[in-house]
């Protein structure tokens, strides 16, 4: 059996009376969430629904969510998971370019998902905790898990659309299944006595993989939060002694910045994880002395399912480093003509793995473009060390060339967060008549702490070349970030000067 619901059912068989969500006070065990996602696959069988169908939600970090997810995989349909906040044209354009036949959207979302479904044409179900319950309750168990192949879809991913129109990734049930054993067993090392702080997004692959998915697989407990806030983060893992924290690094350095924190509030963690971005060498330090306890950072992206590269547990940790690559997947760093550097020169990030996607949804020609031969092109700039160890330098896309000079945002921004009074920065280019590039920073300062853009460029000048300082530094209250938290350089515009 290759489908990923199976992970539910395996372990509800093992463990029927464990923890399995919580959300607040409330709990769900094991035995109850197979039971009610079973309950899901009958109701969207009464709905029509069949194998292949592609089925998209629109839930924040509720119970719901894992109850449908499952639901869905349980029949043989394809998940298609979407941002709540998504407004009626973003929503038109998912569910008319995946075909799905169905969209569940929760009651209280403030995006337009019924809009989006009309104008669509797709039946829309307001998902609301009572009435849901009454619904699943009317439907007998269907227990049975649809048979599927290795190779079929289970998962329509979205990307961002950074470049164009979001592309649907295809995550197969083979991809998922593996790197969510690969994560649970291997990397995250996850038992019945786990708890998992879920505030990461479940429709976004970091949460719904490295969180939900690995801690079905694993039988750990996890901990719902619909809404990252960094106050009631840190009351949840005291309340619930969560020993596993997932994050990217804006939610990192926002735990940083809280005030009276008691240390052992926090003392049942024993790892933390960062992806999604990379993580500023400063900030974890800072978090590691503050909180006590290691973060672990790796790579990965929509099209991997997600993970690629991991600081294994049992091997040294490298700050700084994207780690390893994770069991049975390859990394190459390919020059522009596709052929390997040499052991320490920067190149693309390319990948080879059973984590891969099956390609973008009705779009052969943008998948054979991204996946040429077997590698897939992350867009991503590496090197890696004399130990096999791998650092992203920076995004390809992101890359300033001033004056005909390569600079690396990462590397400026690295310096920036030395300066005590920066909380936040992105380092970003802006077009120059004379140079090509000219390279500039967006800066967020620490609550209650000063600094000016002059006094940030001098800080910088000092510390790097004279052709990579930022010659632009402004001052904002908050940069623009995605629904996972990661900063959204291409938001980012420099004020007239």
């Amino acid at each position: 059996m290759s489908n990923l619901a199976e992970f539910l059912v395996e372990t509800a068989r093992r463990q029927p009376e464990r923890s399995a969500l919580r959300l607040g006070p409330a709990a769900i065990d094991y035995a109850e969430l197979d039971e009610l996602t079973a309950r899901a696959a009958a109701l969207l069988r009464a709905e029509g629904v069949r194998p292949g169908d592609r089925v998209a939600l629109m839930l924040p970090n509720v119970p719901e969510f894992v109850v449908l997810y499952y639901g869905i995989l349980r029949t043989g349909a394809v998940v298609v998971p979407l941002n709540p906040l998504l407004k009626t044209r973003e929503t038109d354009y998912h569910l008319r370019d995946s075909g799905a036949v169905l969209l569940f959207e929760w009651h209280a979302a403030p995006g337009e998902g019924a809009q989006g479904a009309a104008a669509a044409g797709v039946p829309h179900v307001s998902v609301e905790p009572a009435d849901f319950t009454a619904r699943l309750a009317a439907h007998a168990p269907h227990e049975e898990v649809a048979d599927t192949a290795g190779d079929d879809v289970a998962v329509l991913l979205y990307t961002s659309g950074t470049t164009g129109r979001p592309k649907g990734a295809a995550l197969t049930h083979h991809g998922l299944r593996h790197n969510t054993e690969t994560v649970a067993a291997n990397l995250e090392r996850l038992t019945s006595d786990d708890v998992v702080v879920g505030c990461l997004p479940l429709f976004h692959i970091f949460g719904q993989t490295c969180g939900m998915n690995a801690a079905v697989r694993g039988g750990a407990t996890l901990v719902l939060v619909p809404r990252f806030d960094a106050r009631t983060v840190l009351e949840t893992i005291a309340r619930d002694r969560a020993t596993i924290f997932q994050g990217v690094p804006t939610m990192y350095a926002a735990l940083l910045e809280q005030p009276d924190l008691d240390e052992g509030d926090v003392a049942a963690l024993r790892m933390c994880i960062s992806g999604g971005a990379s993580l500023p060498v400063e900030v974890l330090h800072g978090f590691e002395r503050r909180f006590g306890c290691m973060i672990l950072e790796g790579f990965g992206m929509s099209e991997t399912s997600p993970v690629v590269t991991f600081n294994h547990p049992d091997r040294p940790r490298k700050p700084g480093s994207i780690g390893t690559p994770v069991r049975d997947v390859e990394v190459r760093l390919l020059d522009e003509e596709g052929k390997q550097v040499a052991q320490g020169e920067v190149g693309e990030l390319a990948v080879r793995g059973p984590n891969l996607m099956k390609g973008y949804w009705n779009r052969p020609e943008e998948t054979a473009a991204t996946v040429p031969d077997g590698w897939l092109r992350t867009g991503d700039l590496a090197r890696q060390d004399e130990d096999g160890y791998l650092y992203i330098v920076d995004r390809k896309k992101d890359l300033i060339i001033r004056g005909g000079y390569n600079v690396y945002p990462r590397e400026i921004e690295e310096v920036l967060y030395e300066h005590p009074a920066v909380a936040l920065v992105a380092v970003v280019g802006t077009p120059d008549e004379r140079l090509g590039e000219e390279v500039a920073a967006a800066v967020v300062l620490r609550p209650g702490a000063g600094a000016t853009p002059e006094e940030l460029v001098e800080f910088t000048k000092e510390r790097v070349a004279a052709y990579k300082y930022p010659r632009h530094v402004w001052v904002m209250d908050a940069l623009p970030m995605g629904p996972s938290g990661k900063i959204l350089k291409r938001e980012i515009t420099a004020p007239a000067s």
